[in-house]
């Protein structure tokens, strides 16, 4: 599969590149640098690009199988520029003709109990809310596009650097949790359900939520 990614450099990025290199798939990793550290391999090409324009996204797409984003707001963005990018990828696939799309989204929107995201417990970190709430909108503009083979991958509440177990579990918009209630999933863990979701053969439209 010839694989476009967004957000190649970001530390999910560089994970998923490798996750995607090492089961033979071509890459082309998108960065505004146009550059991705540790990455040396023949399938693998950086390229610049804007995820908030849609005519950019276009021209990268163009050729490719499917895109997968592993975008976010940095330091010194609003966490509405997540939005944005949504709204610019889906309209640059439109024109591309690809309809194959994983997005990694957030964990805010899993939900805790029948009624209850993540966002809305007590226990929800205050400075984390408008990324979520962000990354929540981003999903609802998702959730419309109708013509898109899409997969929203959210990882478990807590995801960092750490060791590749090749376990993991999901649940479909639900927050995953162990025996003891922790919710946590390694960012290599992470990369490999989000290939996996990427290869499945069906067409999926679910906002999953991931960690062992």
């Amino acid at each position: 599969m010839n694989v476009l990614l967004l957000g190649a450099s970001g530390r999910i990025g560089q994970r998923t590149a490798t996750e995607l290199l090492d089961r033979g798939h071509a890459v082309t990793g998108v960065s505004r640098s146009g550059t991705v550290e540790g990455l040396d391999d023949d399938e693998f090409v950086a390229v610049t690009g804007d995820a908030t324009d849609s005519d950019d996204v276009a021209k990268l797409a163009t050729g490719h199988d499917a895109v997968v984003s592993t975008l976010g707001p940095s330091d010194d963005e609003s966490p509405e520029i997540l939005t944005e990018m949504m709204d610019a990828v889906i309209a640059g696939l439109r024109r591309a003709a690809v309809d194959r799309l994983v997005w990694t989204g957030g964990a805010g929107g899993l939900k805790v109990g029948p009624e209850t995201m993540l966002i809305e417990t007590d226990d929800f970190p205050e400075e984390w809310e408008p990324v979520a709430r962000a990354a929540i909108d981003a999903y609802d503009i998702l959730s419309e596009a109708e013509d898109l083979t899409w997969t929203y991958l959210a990882p478990a509440a807590v995801i960092e650097p750490g060791e590749r177990t090749g376990e993991y579990r999901t649940a479909e918009r639900e927050l995953v949790t162990n025996d003891e209630g922790d919710s946590y999933i390694s960012m290599a863990d992470f990369a490999i359900a989000l290939v996996d979701e990427l290869e499945a053969e069906n067409a999926i439209y679910a906002y999953l939520g991931t960690g062992n």
